[in-house]
């Protein structure tokens, strides 16, 4: 409708049914459009919709059935309504225009008073029409927008949370002498390890899911939070343990572990910690049973612990630490592939045989050197004054 002037598209093949029809609706506030044939309308229609469409049903080459056939096949124009005027009694011919999907039928010669009543009808019906569809466009719209904002929230809070777990572990990273990228590389290769399992067909398991891997990615960094509690004298001694240090050592999965369900238990009911914890807890496990800190066994210890136990002994092997050279990638796949079956999950050993090319590109993306940690340093810096002002 232009302002307040409904429009009202007249198609009809005799000029003097055109006239006529002009002469009756202009007077009566209408602006009235007019087309002598079907493509013409349609072309009409498509340069400024009508409120309502007067439509001859016989006209040669295209008929206003095939017209009224075309506008109401399409989303865009099905809501106009059509009246059809009609001087065949054909019973065949009506039946065929109602199936056409036409609103209203007006007998030639036609009636002034019940043509205006049928048109301002059909114009009253188009009004609601057009209310219903700005509504749903503006739901659509809002819609839409919460859509986006949703999305926004949700990516801002997985940042967060990405930022929180790695901060975590760079926590317990700083007094480990095992720096360097290990976390990063840990977590890329247990990333892609899940992501092997979960689209190799003859592997099933009720933790997968199409989320497992990027849970993952953000989890597995926490997997040595524990060693925040180990003592400094055990944690950065750069020889090989003693039974009774070892044995504090292995502490550290408890300690992380308790740690990340006591927030679990804060955050919820399988927060993201859940994983974590699992994985702190028994990512040293072993597949005979044989591992710590409860020696449970076989699919008793969590698939996430399965595959991060595998990614970080092969980044212990592969990387260079204070108190060893690098084994090549041969030799530690190699001492992976020895421990299918005992140390690891033989499933776990395949997928990341079938890896192993990532495995190696992922390696050699970060291989940062390992750099001290500010306690190391600090106590270096200690034992070298210590050592200039002792007494010859």
């Amino acid at each position: 409708m232009i302002g307040n002037t409904p429009t009202v598209l007249v198609v009809d093949d005799l000029d003097v049914n055109l006239r006529l029809l002009t002469e009756f609706l202009s007077p009566k506030g209408f602006k009235v459009i007019i087309a002598d044939n079907g493509p013409d309308a349609l072309q009409s229609v498509a340069t400024a919709t009508p409120d309502v469409l007067i439509l001859d049903m016989m006209m040669p080459g295209m008929s206003g059935i095939d017209v009224c056939r075309i506008l109401k096949s399409d989303p865009k124009t099905r809501h106009i309504p059509v009246i059809m005027l009609t001087g065949n009694a054909d019973r065949a011919s009506n039946l065929a225009a109602i199936e056409a999907g036409a609103d209203d039928f007006v007998a030639k010669p036609f009636d002034s008073v019940l043509l205006e009543a049928r048109i301002r009808s059909a114009i009253r019906s188009k009004d609601f029409q057009d209310q219903i569809i700005d509504y749903r466009h503006q739901l659509e719209t809002e819609k839409e927008t919460l859509e986006l904002k949703v999305a926004e929230r949700t990516a801002q809070v997985h940042r967060t949370r990405q930022v929180t777990v790695f901060s975590l572990a760079k926590l317990a990273e700083s007094r480990d002498p095992e720096t360097g990228d290990h976390l990063e590389r840990v977590r890329c290769y247990a990333r892609d390890l899940a992501q092997e399992l979960l689209d190799f067909a003859g592997y099933r398991s009720p933790d997968l899911n199409e989320d497992y891997p990027r849970q993952i990615f953000d989890s597995s960094p926490l997997h040595d939070i524990g060693k925040v509690g180990i003592p400094d004298r055990i944690l950065l001694k750069p020889g090989k343990l003693s039974p009774e240090e070892f044995a504090l050592m292995k502490t550290h999965t408890l300690i992380g572990g308790d740690t990340l369900r006591a927030a679990d238990i804060e955050a919820g009911t399988n927060s993201f910690l859940t994983m974590g914890r699992d994985i702190a807890y028994s990512h040293h496990e072993k597949w005979d049973g044989s591992g710590y800190p409860l020696g449970i066994s076989g699919e008793e210890i969590p698939l996430a612990s399965r595959i991060v136990a595998v990614a970080d002994v092969y980044d212990a092997l592969s990387s260079k630490r204070p108190y060893k050279e690098p084994f090549t990638h041969e030799q530690s796949m190699k001492i992976i592939i020895e421990g299918k079956g005992s140390h690891f999950d033989p499933d776990m050993v395949d997928a990341f045989l079938r890896i192993e090319d990532r495995v190696r590109a992922i390696r050699d993306t970060f291989q940062r050197e390992p750099t001290p940690s500010a306690i190391q340093m600090l106590n270096t810096q200690l034992d070298e004054i210590e050592g200039r002002t002792k007494p010859e």
